[in-house]
């Protein structure tokens, strides 16, 4: 294996916590050239908290009927909409608080938070309902922002892309897998008829161990910026805010990948059903069948098409072939009529090809300095989440038919038609991208010498 690259001024890694697995060498200012095993266990716990709380999050949508009875009415959409406020607010406070502290003194109170978040949602009434949401809220932005710091942090950084491409991909599989188990659990017609509360209390236990875990395997280091570890003050606070957010960079990657996202998050998981059974007639089943082919192909696409821009040492390519390819499949799903091409493959090549979403992440911990990797995260998913919020109401708009009408194909092809202006929208800020993978970024070497030539002394 190719020795890995250290900082010989950097200062001595901290001293490991009594009863803590001693932390292999770190550089001050670059993450290791190989794959060290710790640390790949602590990224790998926070994909899985990723997985963890995706599986929580959906439980509510699976149990509206139990809910509905105890509540007296049906108050999930404004317990969902709480929900992405809390997570949304909290993606940038997260990013702050990981430069500040560093993983240890945060993402295992992020897991610990979740889980009393699901004790409070256990008590059963409408209002513990509400505020254990909220709570899972808080900490579950730090599962996302918390993994891809560790690996922008601890891990290679010619994976960099693929590990957030799997992170995504376990999180989809908590979306479209983890909630099996809860209705099967709840199900009146099934084999156990445990109580609903009984699944929160479960899903508590789950998150109290992988708060543990996670806390006796992360790096203890404090940050990546000695001047995060001064006072708390509100120029400190700001202070990364205004690198992120000063760099015209940062505001690129966030309005290319929040726009790449909205096929998958608004036109697929939203609208898709609707669209196929209303307006392409066919039966809810069918339809549901295939707007399921998306999240799948998600779970393909995300760590395979950081693979491929890892491999080649390049993002804009991936990005804006992905994104091409995502054109291609959005228009034929919306004026191919179904039956012409092969059952299920458009969907599927929608949701392989929406992975390209994933690469403005990377770009984004790229352009941006190493002491604000966390800040430039939680900045990534506070604009990807205002895209949303900001296109949802309008395509909804759009999805309403006149009065005592049903939705015709044309006016379903008309309200997509915004989604479809996104994507072109993002391939062409796509181009004013800086490249930032490691081709672009790897210093050059003199084919005479086979040395970097050292730089020039004024």
């Amino acid at each position: 294996m190719t020795p890995s690259v250290e900082n010989p001024n950097a200062a001595a890694p901290p001293a490991s916590p009594r009863g803590t697995t001693p932390l292999p060498a770190l550089s001050s200012t670059a993450p290791p050239y190989d794959l060290k095993p710790l640390f790949f266990v602590a990224w790998l716990l926070c994909a899985v908290f990723y997985f963890f709380q995706y599986a929580v999050r959906s439980a509510p949508g699976v149990m509206q009927t139990e809910l509905t009875a105890a509540w007296g009415a049906n108050h999930i959409g404004a317990m969902i909409s709480a929900y992405y406020v809390a997570y949304a607010v909290m993606a940038l406070v997260a990013g702050v608080l990981l430069d500040r502290y560093g993983p240890r003194r945060t993402i295992p109170f992020g897991i610990a938070v979740v889980g009393v978040g699901c004790l409070v949602f256990a008590q059963g009434s409408e209002a513990a309902g509400m505020v254990g949401f909220v709570l899972q809220a808080i900490g579950a932005i730090f599962a996302f922002i918390g993994s891809s710091y560790v690996a922008a942090r601890y891990l290679p950084a010619r994976m960099l892309a693929m590990f957030i491409g799997f992170t995504q991909c376990l999180g989809m599989a908590g979306a479209a897998f983890g909630s099996k188990p809860v209705h099967m659990a709840i199900d009146p017609s099934g084999s156990f008829h445990v109580p609903w509360q009984s699944v929160w209390i479960a899903f508590a236990c789950v998150g109290s161990v992988l708060a543990v875990a996670t806390w006796f395997i992360m790096p203890a280091d404090k940050g990546d910026s000695p001047s995060h570890h001064g006072a708390l003050s509100l120029a400190s606070v700001v202070k990364p805010f205004k690198v992120v957010f000063g760099d015209p960079q940062s505001w690129l990657a966030g309005v290319v990948g929040g726009l790449l996202f909205l096929p998958t998050t608004i036109g697929a998981l939203v609208w898709a059903t609707s669209f196929l059974h209303g307006g392409e007639n066919m039966t809810m089943a069918a339809a549901a069948t295939d707007a399921s082919m998306v999240p799948i192909g998600w779970v393909i696409g995300c760590p395979l098409l950081g693979y491929v821009s890892d491999k080649i040492g390049r993002r804009k390519p991936v990005l804006i072939c992905g994104a091409l390819l995502m054109l291609a499949a959005g228009l034929s799903a919306i004026y191919v009529p179904v039956g012409t091409l092969p059952r299920y493959s458009v969907a599927l090549v929608l949701g392989i090809a929406s992975g390209a979403a994933m690469i403005p992440f990377a770009m984004m911990k790229e352009v941006n300095p190493s002491e604000v990797k966390g800040t430039a995260a939680g900045a990534m998913n506070f604009l990807v989440f205002v895209t949303t919020g900001i296109m949802s109401p309008f395509i909804s708009r759009l999805m309403l038919p006149a009065q005592g009408a049903t939705m015709t194909l044309a006016e379903f092809q008309t309200a997509f038609l915004p989604l479809v202006g996104g994507v072109v929208l993002a391939i062409v800020l796509s181009f004013f991208l800086r490249e930032t993978g490691s081709s672009a970024t790897a210093p050059k070497i003199d084919k005479a010498s086979g040395k970097v030539p050292k730089p020039a002394i004024a």
